[in-house]
């Protein structure tokens, strides 16, 4: 995994299993490497690796079988969905709008 030095470590991991999730490498109840595996596996501190992991199980994305380790969470991928659609159209649309109207871009070409 290539780092971002401009947004937070665990931030950039959460974000690398919810693409996982929307591009179907993860399905609901596959077990997801734990804490130390993927911490060992990308270079950082387990720490962060369980930063992120927590966000996720805030988010209901992931969840923890006592034990047994991290699942990706039945409806995880329509949460990721919806959470990313949000994102889009309240961040990167309205930046894309101004940005091909100074450019004079038709939009209605575009589509």
């Amino acid at each position: 995994m290539d780092f971002d030095n401009n947004k937070p470590i665990y931030l950039q991991i959460s974000d690398n299993l919810c693409e996982h999730i929307l591009a179907g490498d993860l399905r609901a109840e596959d077990r997801i490497l734990s804490v130390r595996e993927l911490g060992a596996e990308i270079g950082v501190n387990p720490n962060t690796v369980a930063r992120a992991y927590e966000k996720l199980t805030d988010a209901g994305i992931i969840y923890t079988k006592r034990g047994l380790g991290y699942y990706v969470a039945p409806g995880a991928r329509e949460v990721v969905l919806e959470a990313e659609r949000k994102a889009f159209l309240e961040t990167e649309w309205p930046k894309l709008l101004k940005r091909a109207s100074l450019l004079d871009i038709d939009l209605k070409k575009l589509l």
